[in-house]
């Protein structure tokens, strides 16, 4: 076998442990086993390995001020005292917590990422499931697919956002004008093919009127934490900085100021997050720059330029639809930097690259493997003892995403500019 196809058939492999995980094994062992045996076999020069690796930095700043932020507000309570308003707000049905909650996710996702959707708020929606006794499953589909359905409302509602645009972030206003139809679509689709598909389960009455207890300080300093990252998520949004330190920092100062109050709680808050996914990213970056020194950005690249010759429009719902799919495959942080070569190589215009940027964002609510955002979802959830298996999440993913997509993309078309 040649070098390229063997490159080609490891990356493959690694891939389909991260979306099939045998032997129960993390996603994190797949892509890392993957990526090194591309190095050792030579396939990936040491050098450029580390190149990619380092290419995720912001990255794994952003997650790891995310995931303590989390953790956190998991430890001082603050889920909790979220959820029992939630619930009370709620007033004893499943269907308008269901939206409640949807909302939420929008608000969070649009401000804070949609990752952020997946360690922050995830916990808070199991907590309010619980405090309901309603079923939490359409309630956690909800957090699932909101992540990803509102992640290109604003620049900083996504990190892969930031990956595909690079240097070419448009103006706050432009981006605007191109994707607040597309994600107004995207959104409120979502919710009506979910509520749909999730009707028996939303069915019946559930708890309310439950006591809420007072916010304690440590819980304060979590809430107080994690606005502040808002804040400073959207001020460097507007200066076109990363968003990786803001956001790492936040979370180091957020736990020091708990630790300060309880010694006893610095280590339990480390030990209780989930590191594995900064690894899985790693290795997933080192697939792709594998997959692109072998040529698949210039093949992609003379292949978006050949649909141009079929029109301009057509070329932007293809290469969409595509990118959608094929999220789900790599996942769409690296498909996203693969996008960005492509588009680049490719010369493409303004609306094929915003198609894909849609296709790289809301196509990933196919599958549990699409984004990071949903990796983090699982990972939070199987935490708390559920499980939710890849074909359980494609029977919903099948019914809400694609004709979110295409009215998405639509919207995109309908807007022009």
């Amino acid at each position: 076998m040649n070098p390229v196809s063997l490159a080609w058939l490891i990356s493959a492999l690694a891939t389909a442990g991260v979306i099939t995980r045998p032997f129960g094994w993390p996603e994190a062992i797949w892509a890392v086993s993957g990526a090194l045996l591309l190095v050792v076999l030579n396939l990936l020069p040491v050098a450029q390995a580390l190149d990619a690796v380092a290419k995720g930095g912001d990255v794994y700043l952003f997650l790891t001020g995310m995931m303590l932020l989390s953790e956190v507000a998991r430890r001082e309570g603050l889920f909790e005292w979220v959820a029992t308003h939630v619930v009370n707000l709620a007033q004893g049905s499943p269907r308008r917590l269901f939206a409640l909650i949807y909302g939420v996710g929008v608000v969070t996702t649009v401000f804070l990422s949609n990752d952020a959707t997946a360690v922050v708020l995830t916990p808070a929606v199991l907590a309010a499931a619980r405090r309901a006794k309603a079923d939490p499953m359409p309630l956690l589909y909800s957090c699932a697919l909101v992540a990803n359905a509102a992640s290109f409302v604003l620049p900083i509602s996504n990190p892969a956002n930031l990956v595909l645009y690079g240097a070419h972030m448009p103006a706050l206003g432009v981006w605007l004008a191109h994707f607040a139809a597309p994600s107004v679509a995207s959104i409120a689709c979502t919710f009506v093919m979910l509520r749909i598909v999730q009707r028996r389960a939303l069915s019946g009455r559930c708890e309310s009127g439950l006591p809420v207890q007072p916010l304690t300080s440590g819980g304060r300093i979590a809430l107080a934490g994690i606005a502040a990252t808002a804040v400073a998520l959207m001020a460097v949004s507007v200066v076109d900085r990363p968003l990786g330190l803001p956001t790492a920092l936040a979370g180091v100062v957020t736990v020091a100021c708990v630790v300060m109050r309880d010694r006893a709680a610095g280590v339990p808050i480390v030990r209780a997050i989930s590191w594995s996914v900064l690894p899985l990213v790693a290795g997933l970056f080192v697939v792709v720059e594998t997959l692109d020194r072998t040529g698949a950005v210039r093949v992609l690249a003379g292949l978006l330029h050949a649909l141009m010759q079929s029109g301009e429009h057509i070329a932007a719902a293809a290469a969409g639809v595509a990118v959608a799919l094929v999220s789900n495959g790599v996942n769409n942080l690296p498909a996203g930097l693969i996008a960005s070569s492509t588009i680049h190589a490719a010369h493409s215009p303004q609306t094929v690259v915003d198609a894909i940027l849609i296709g790289v964002d809301l196509g990933p609510n196919l599958s549990i493997t699409g984004s990071l955002a949903t990796i983090l979802w699982l990972a939070a959830i199987r935490r708390e003892g559920l499980q939710v298996g890849f074909r359980a999440f494609l029977a919903v993913g099948a019914c809400v995403m694609p004709p979110a997509l295409l009215l998405a993309l639509g919207a995109r078309f309908v807007v022009g500019g």
